[in-house]
């Protein structure tokens, strides 16, 4: 089984940054498609970014494409959403997800896809 430890939230200012880490347990994250989501007490999760075993392609929400950057290390099992001009509405839980890899087609923004998530890590942005 795989579990992920999220780290790096906290509090930031509008137009801020900040760097979410989560760590993969295992010896099986460099077979893994990796994604993060985000949810807000009374709203369903909403996508946020994903990215494949081997880095060759990466998936944004709307919402974040152009100010979030996802990446990973499989060396050190991490996945990484490093986010950039932080808005107050980009406040919520952030969770990492993981997805065996299969060969198949991928659809990155659907929760049914993930196999295994994190406990989540609260990001809050103040105006």
């Amino acid at each position: 089984q795989v579990q992920l430890v999220e780290s790096g939230g906290g509090l930031v200012q509008a137009g801020g940054s900040l760097r979410l880490s989560c760590v993969a347990s295992g010896r099986t994250f460099s077979s893994l498609n990796m994604g993060w989501f985000r949810q807000v007490p009374g709203k369903e999760r909403d996508f946020v970014a994903a990215i494949t075993r081997s880095s060759l392609s990466t998936y944004y929400a709307d919402s974040v494409n152009g100010r979030f950057t996802i990446s990973r290390d499989n060396a050190k099992n991490t996945v990484y959403l490093q986010m950039n001009s932080l808005k107050p509405e980009d406040t919520a839980v952030y969770t990492c997800a993981a997805k065996y890899y299969s060969g198949r087609l991928y659809y990155p923004k659907d929760s049914y896809e993930y196999d295994y998530w994190g406990q989540g890590t609260q990001v809050t942005v103040s105006s």
